[in-house]
């Protein structure tokens, strides 16, 4: 037997043949290998590319710099080997226990050296898989202790309770009112639904939802991503926001104060916990579409594309759809809502569906001084001017956002909607990274 795993395994739901369990519905499994053999992440790669299903292998080839990348990275499985250049392996897997205590370790050891093993295990990890590797071994390893991490991680907490629901606002281009409808639907949801909102700003080159709705707080997202491995209801709640309206808002930080920009295994992070505190995540998405951005829409329940009636923002439109197709969203994840649609010479919404091939789901009437005059107060037109038709409009885009995520069946990991997270991610196969 080429793999050994200390302890009895347990059992979670059963994934995809083929495949292993993740712990968070449409979340790729994070694997982060420490070793200083290339030719180890080499074979660890093929190992997980036949069997591992959606997942994404990070390598460290230097040792001192595993803990702060775990700690970045919030991995669910850590691999260390044994062979690490003088490096001692057995502290190494100690302080990773310490960092990232909700990971599970696994040690690479050659074989019969069952006295390392040992040592491994009473160094912190949860088992060990022997050298030279064998693709079957190393996924009923990963398959078990991923079992035993998962009936840990999913006790009840506080009560648990389903998983709230993520709505991202995206747009192909500024100036399309983006923000605005993120934030009046927001505040729209609040009022229909009665439960607690989250309205998250994820536009990093460009915030604006400080400046929108009168906001002055000096903490944002920026204050949890030391805290990721330890991330709690408490520290969160200390991060936001709070709005008149009862919607919480967790925000940007000021651009340029970000060193470096926020992966994608940060973003995953933030917003598992933010499903767990609220019923409704609403998030404002800027630009680029790169992979902090692809983070937050795999993440997403509804995307809420935002145009205009124009010609010049069709061909970016045509553009997004395009990439967010190939990323594997499915049309009906995709709401295409038309802003300012009655503004006089606009393209209509019924040539818009035939140019880009998507059904126009809403349209918002134009009422351009009235959502100037909103944004220079810093109050929300749903709360200022109710029984504005451009109130009444956004209002009803939030009772149909809320009733068509209410209709889909609990937990969304047995829906259609997993075409668009996990399964529509399983067809671009596994991404190294390497440090």
């Amino acid at each position: 037997m080429s793999c050994g795993i200390i302890g009895q395994a347990l059992t979670v739901n059963s994934p995809v043949e083929g495949q292993l369990p993740t712990l968070i519905p449409g979340e790729a499994l994070r694997i982060l290998l420490v070793s200083t053999a290339e030719s180890a992440r080499d074979e660890i790669g093929e190992s997980l590319a036949r069997g591992a299903g959606d997942h994404r292998l990070y390598w460290v080839a230097q040792p001192e710099l595993a803990p702060v990348r775990a700690q970045d990275l919030v991995p669910h499985v850590v691999l260390v080997d044994d062979a690490l250049g003088g490096a001692d392996a057995n502290a190494l897997i100690t302080q990773l226990s310490s960092r990232v205590p909700g990971a599970a370790i696994l040690a690479l050891i050659e074989a019969g050296a069952m006295n390392r093993a040992r040592q491994a295990v009473l160094a912190g990890a949860r088992g060990f898989v022997t050298k030279p590797l064998h693709t079957d071994d190393l996924i009923a390893s990963l398959r078990q202790v991923l079992a035993q991490r998962g009936s840990r991680t999913q006790e009840p907490e506080g009560g648990g309770g389903a998983n709230g629901r993520i709505i991202v606002f995206c747009a192909p281009k500024g100036g399309t009112g983006r923000t605005t409808l993120a934030i009046n639907t927001a505040v729209s949801l609040q009022a229909i639904d009665r439960r607690s909102v989250i309205l998250v700003d994820a536009d990093f080159a460009a915030p604006a939802l400080d400046v929108a709705l009168n906001l002055y707080q000096e903490r944002n997202i920026s204050d949890l991503l030391p805290r990721l491995s330890r991330l709690d209801e408490d520290l969160v709640s200390s991060v936001l926001a709070s709005h008149v309206s009862g919607v919480r808002i967790l925000l940007a930080p000021p651009p340029g104060d970000l060193s470096t920009p926020i992966t994608l295994p940060q973003v995953q992070q933030v917003l598992a916990r933010l499903k767990k505190m609220f019923p409704w995540v609403v998030v404002d998405l800027g630009l680029p579409l790169d992979e902090t951005a692809f983070a937050f829409l795999d993440g997403a329940d509804r995307i809420v594309m935002t145009v205009l009636p124009e010609m010049v923002g069709l061909r970016n439109t045509r553009l997004m759809l395009d990439q967010l197709h190939e990323r594997g969203y499915p049309n009906e994840k995709l709401w295409l809502v038309l802003n300012r649609a009655t503004i006089p010479g606009g393209i209509s919404a019924r040539d818009i569906g035939e140019r880009l091939h998507v059904q126009v789901r809403y349209r918002i009437p134009d009422d351009q001084p009235l959502a100037t005059h909103s944004v220079n107060r810093g109050v929300p037109m749903v709360m200022s001017h109710r029984r504005s038709a451009v109130a009444r409009a956004i209002r009803q885009l939030a009772r149909m956002l809320a009733d068509d995520l209410r209709h889909e069946m609990m937990p969304a990991s047995m829906g259609e909607e997993a075409k668009g997270g996990l399964m529509g991610r399983l067809r671009r196969g596994f991404r190294s990274a390497n440090v």
